[in-house]
């Protein structure tokens, strides 16, 4: 591996890389989100046509990626001084230049995520003055079974570090996240789905005990947590196992095919989706549920009442609108009330429209949501803005009902009428259209879902765009994983490069092959890329975005 150089000396400069995974003083907290905000730096400047930088690569210029995240304490594996006195650089294609960054960071930051483990066990699990406030019960769902996540981390860094040890230029590391992933991984399920008790516990803790509030205040004060927050330590596991998958997936994009390390990769990568996707379902199970307990608990049925509370069921979009009555005659000189305010309850599989009393919830009329039509309307005046026609085909009546609904705002309109009917056309992305060159933004801070029809964003998320509002909502389809929802405009920022856009789309059609078995590639994919003929609709978008996007 090395040239010029005896194997003494080698092994002693794979040794000083070693030590600097090993001696890394970041925190977990402090590293995930720094290589992100470093794309994000560089396709703006990618997009910007920089010196030293080339339109369409996935990395900068050693030098100014360097400087970048030096500012972060962080290095390039390109900038070890084992790799720059190996003479590997100068024989090494972009490409997999990319590909060792992407394994190194996959190695530093799990050393981070371990030292901010070691922090939350020795620091807050092991003080007796904190246990000491908790009783057993209470211990255990604050702290789950995070001695069990901390040992699987320790074995998988431990294979990693070995892994680096025998060689600077790694080979892979794909293989080893899939046989732990098989192995050791299964704790991160059962400490995700605890974590809804963990908060519960947590927040009813901190409001009852004292001892406990003011033991907390201290240690949260100790310079060894860096001003972070005790629950900041709580979530790491589920931050990781996520942040886990979308490292391979990126090894995967840049993988060349028909490669060991390709299936190493695809293994890797099915299994750590498996893992997420029991973790997401776990929780979600059991939010959807005390949810429909809480929703069941307010309502009042007229008449035939309807069951609430199914496994089947979940809850789509709440909240208050107004539904128009229209003029009518009176006898009295006072004008006729226009406007009804009713709260829409919308699930899976039923739709309920209720009047408000106080906490109780009186329900006015009902279907099944298949039985849900609506119809936009043009606005004309501030008394018939942000308004749609909802038709109920069959309601709790067996009739047909037909409703006008206004609401607070455009977004408002829009989010009703997509979720009312999910199959109706969006703007940028018409249904069964998957070969243009779509509208796509990436995240540029995180945004947790506040409603059942948002989506939770990552910084580094790229979203193909569905819908855009003048008044700072984007409804988007992610890329990696073709979840849908709405965010908030000012979290995200347009990808305005077309060959940026396109080597998004086939990386993404890259993942979505480990789906598809044994099949080959696919003619076509969701993410909007098809044999590499792309008609630009993104453009049509540009000028919208730029006028509405800062709202």
């Amino acid at each position: 591996i090395f040239r010029h150089r005896d194997n003494g000396e080698s092994s002693q400069k794979i040794s000083e890389a070693l030590q600097y995974v090993k001696n890394n003083d970041l925190l977990y907290q402090e590293y995930q989100d720094t290589p992100k905000q470093q794309d994000i730096k560089q396709q703006r400047l990618n997009e910007n046509f920089n010196p030293g930088f080339k339109t369409g690569t996935a990395v900068a210029s050693p030098g100014v990626q360097l400087q970048l995240r030096n500012a972060q304490s962080l290095r390039l594996w390109q900038n070890l001084e084992a790799v720059q006195d190996s003479g590997l650089l100068p024989g090494l294609s972009q490409n997999e230049i990319i590909v060792q960054e992407t394994m190194f960071e996959l190695i530093t930051s799990e050393a981070s995520y371990y030292k901010s483990l070691e922090i939350l066990e020795t620091h807050f699990l092991q003080n007796p003055n904190l246990m000491n406030t908790l009783s057993q019960s209470d211990a255990h769902f604050l702290f789950s079974n995070i001695e069990e996540v901390m040992k699987a981390s320790e074995r998988f860094l431990m294979d990693l570090e070995c892994r680096i040890e025998g060689s600077i230029l790694i080979s892979d590391v794909c293989d080893i996240v899939y046989q732990h992933a098989v192995k050791h991984f299964d704790v991160f399920i059962k400490y995700v789905i605890n974590q809804r008790y963990q908060e519960k516990t947590y927040r009813r803790i901190l409001e009852e005990n004292q001892t406990f509030r003011e033991t907390m205040a201290d240690l949260e004060k100790h310079p060894c947590v860096k001003g972070l927050s005790f629950t900041s330590f709580l979530i790491l596991p589920f931050q990781r196992i996520t942040k886990l998958k979308l490292l391979v997936q990126n090894i995967l994009k840049k993988t060349d095919k028909n490669t060991d390390r390709e299936e190493t990769a695809i293994k890797a990568y099915k299994q750590l989706e498996q893992i997420v996707k029991e973790c997401n379902d776990g929780v979600r199970k059991m939010n959807r549920t005390e949810e429909l307990i809480s929703i069941e608990k307010t309502l009042e049925f007229k008449s035939k009442s309807v069951p609430i509370i199914s496994h089947s069921r979940w809850l789509v979009k709440k909240g208050e609108v107004q539904l128009m009555t229209g003029p009518k005659t009176t006898r009295t000189t006072r004008k006729p009330k226009l406007h009804q305010p009713v709260y829409l309850y919308l699930f899976n599989n039923l739709f309920l429209i209720t009047k408000r009393s106080g906490d109780r919830f009186q329900v006015m009329d009902s279907s099944a949501r298949s039985m849900l039509r609506t119809e936009d309307h043009e606005d004309q005046g501030q008394l018939l803005a942000n308004v749609f026609t909802l038709k109920i085909l069959e309601n709790q009546d067996k009739s047909s009902v037909l409703y006008m609904i206004q609401t607070s705002s455009m977004s408002e309109k829009l989010r009703w009428m997509h979720a009312l009917t999910p199959n109706r056309r969006t703007r940028f992305m018409p249904s069964g259209s998957h070969q243009e060159d779509f509208p796509q933004v990436q995240c540029i801070m995180s945004y947790s879902a506040q409603e059942p029809d948002e989506v939770a964003a990552e910084i580094g998320d790229v979203f193909n765009v569905l819908e855009h509002t003048n008044d700072g909502w984007t409804m988007g389809e992610r890329l990696h994983d073709k979840e849908r929802g709405w965010f908030p405009s000012r979290v995200v920022e347009e990808i305005k490069s077309k060959e940026v856009r396109v080597q998004n789309l086939r990386e993404a059609f890259k993942v979505q092959q480990t789906h598809k078995g044994e099949g080959g590639p696919q003619s076509e994919s969701r993410t909007g890329f098809k044999a590499g003929k792309l008609h630009s609709k993104a453009s049509n978008f540009s000028s919208l975005w730029t006028k509405h996007s800062n709202n």
